[in-house]
């Protein structure tokens, strides 16, 4: 096992961020602890049709589940102001407050990175640092851009993620993400999914293409 730290900033998505660290590492592993606190925490409890969305000064309690190039699987216990505890699968939109350090341990032999050193850092995504790793694996032929706490758009990554596409994630919170993805998608809504560059819609028209049987050659 390769034990990796990871420093998220204040904004930092926690999901999008441990994302985008298996798929810059190109392996796959586990967290293996976090310190931290949320401003906002996004969550699917068991039997709810829609996440759970807190806001906050929220205490992240456990972090646990498993992180590869093709997606994670994570559940998320935090604590609010009245020290009532929270918790479910961890959604986009769990927004870090001052800080978070987590403990991430890749496999050994999956094409983990290589132990780290003090000197060794940055990492692309904004609030974020980790050691060097690995050279960037090639990018998922699915890219899906989506916007913190929109339902389809978390309907549309649990679909990716039950087909077991790899794809990547693309937050669009932010004015300018929002209009960069509309101008290259021709669309205003979200979430927006391009295949091999193309965008073909969202969530509907992701449903329509795996009713068709059209996405079982992305798996």
């Amino acid at each position: 096992m390769h034990p990796l730290p990871l420093h998220l900033g204040p904004g930092s998505d926690l999901r999008a961020s441990l994302e985008q660290l298996a798929i810059e590492a190109g392996a796959s592993g586990f967290v293996l602890g976090v310190v931290g606190d949320l401003s906002q925490a996004a969550f699917q409890c068991p039997g709810q049709a829609e996440p759970t969305l807190l806001q906050g000064h929220l205490e992240i309690i456990t972090l646990q589940g498993t992180l590869a190039p093709r997606g994670v699987h994570l559940h998320l216990s935090l604590s609010d102001g009245d020290c009532q505890v929270w918790g479910g699968h961890l959604e986009h939109g769990s927004l870090v407050l001052r800080g978070a350090d987590l403990l991430v341990g890749f496999l050994a032999g999956d094409g983990g990175p290589a132990t780290p050193s003090p000197a060794e850092a940055g990492f692309a995504s904004p609030g974020m640092t980790r050691p060097a790793g690995p050279a960037v694996p090639a990018s998922p032929r699915v890219e899906i851009a989506v916007l913190s706490g929109c339902p389809y758009s978390a309907r549309a990554l649990r679909m990716l993620r039950t087909l077991g596409i790899p794809h990547e994630v693309l937050l669009a919170d932010g004015d300018a993400e929002r209009q960069a993805i509309a101008e290259r998608s021709g669309r205003g809504s979200l979430p927006q999914v391009f295949i091999d560059g193309e965008a073909i819609g969202g969530y509907d028209a992701l449903a329509d293409l795996h009713g068709r049987g059209a996405l079982d050659h992305l798996r």
